[in-house]
């Protein structure tokens, strides 16, 4: 089939070709006017002019970024947070108390003060403009460097952010959960104090780091002991949880608040510096007193809050049961222990050993 087509495509094509010697003269084409001669084309423009426009284009894209930049960073430094230096008189506390007194024969806190006088403030405290007094201001955390600065008459180096009580709080509470600087009684009132002020649960759990079963435990010690026996113990560092929660037990009977308040204006624990020790001192109190007040057995702990005796009282005379089995050697140890103990107590008993 297409050979055929070609066939007929060159048969077409020789028909209507004619011989040359039959071909009619062609009358002469007419004259063609005159036209005019193109002008030439413009050349095409070079390749290095089109790229000084680009290259001129990237500059001015590039000024604009810089210019962008340079905006954005006036703005950063007018609002960035700069330390100033205030004087301490003019900064008050938090509105919420964190922390124990003592401070004045607190060893880290002598040390501090020596630290800040031989190198200076290093790291500043964060205080917002008090929100009801104009020209002053309130601390959120680095309550201990500002009175520091004040014990040496120095200047306070701060940050000065606008906070909310909100704000304020778990900014406080995260610096200090953060340092680990805090005793267990003061994170457990502070925990107290921040609910009693209508907090929510949510936000001081947050603001201490706190699962919600440590937190029913600091409320549960806060409640239990007395403001006034938290504070003439002090800090007490190295009590925790445990003996803590011991003591707000024993401290439930009305006895035992009295022999306690009793122990806290006593000589002996007023002359007493260490917040560990006058801790030992009420709990001992406690242990002892209540005990044979009330003729009933009493269980006795070691210092992680464990119970490894139990001392009953009948007719007068005293009882001593192991809870666990006692390790070789100890009922040795015990005996040559027992008459210092005999003689401690009737020094702190004031010579007496009668009973109460």
């Amino acid at each position: 089939m297409a050979g055929q087509n070609r066939k007929n495509q060159l048969k077409a094509l020789f028909q209507a070709m004619e011989p040359p010697g039959e071909r009619p003269a062609a009358a002469p084409p007419p004259a063609a006017p005159a036209v005019q001669a193109p002008a030439p084309a413009p050349e095409p423009r070079a390749r290095t002019a089109s790229g000084a426009i680009k290259a001129m284009g990237l500059s001015l894209g590039g000024l604009s970024r810089e210019i962008e930049d340079a905006r954005r960073l006036k703005e950063s430094l007018s609002t960035a947070e700069r330390i100033i230096e205030i004087e301490p008189e003019l900064i008050d506390s938090s509105f919420v108390s964190d922390r124990l007194g003592h401070d004045d024969g607190d060893e880290g806190f002598l040390a501090l003060v020596q630290s800040i006088e031989t190198s200076g403030q290093q790291v500043p405290v964060l205080v917002r403009p008090h929100p009801e007094k104009s020209g002053r201001f309130q601390t959120a955390y680095g309550h201990r460097r500002i009175r520091a600065a004040a014990k040496l008459g120095q200047r306070v180096h701060a940050i000065v952010r606008e906070l909310s009580d909100t704000e304020l709080v778990l900014a406080q509470g995260k610096e200090n959960t953060e340092r680990r600087d805090l005793s267990f009684i003061e994170r457990a009132l502070f925990a107290w104090a921040l609910i009693r002020r209508g907090f929510e649960r949510g936000v001081v759990q947050e603001a201490l780091s706190l699962h919600k079963a440590e937190m029913t435990r600091y409320l549960q010690v806060a409640e239990g002991v007395p403001h006034r026996i938290a504070n003439a113990i002090g800090p007490a560092p190295k009590i925790g949880r445990p003996r803590w929660m011991a003591l707000a037990e024993m401290l439930k009977s009305e006895a035992g608040t009295v022999k306690a308040d009793d122990e806290i204006t006593s000589e002996r624990f007023r002359a007493t510096t260490d917040s560990d020790a006058r801790f030992n001192l009420v709990f001992s109190r406690l242990q002892r007193k209540t005990a044979a007040k009330a003729g009933e057995a009493q269980t006795i702990r070691d210092g992680q809050g464990r119970a490894v005796a139990v001392v009953s009282v009948s007719k007068g005379r005293a009882r001593v049961e192991f809870v666990d089995k006692l390790v070789d050697g100890f009922e040795v140890f015990l005996g040559e222990e027992l008459p210092r103990l005999v003689e401690r107590f009737r020094q702190e008993a004031g010579g007496s050993t009668e009973p109460e």
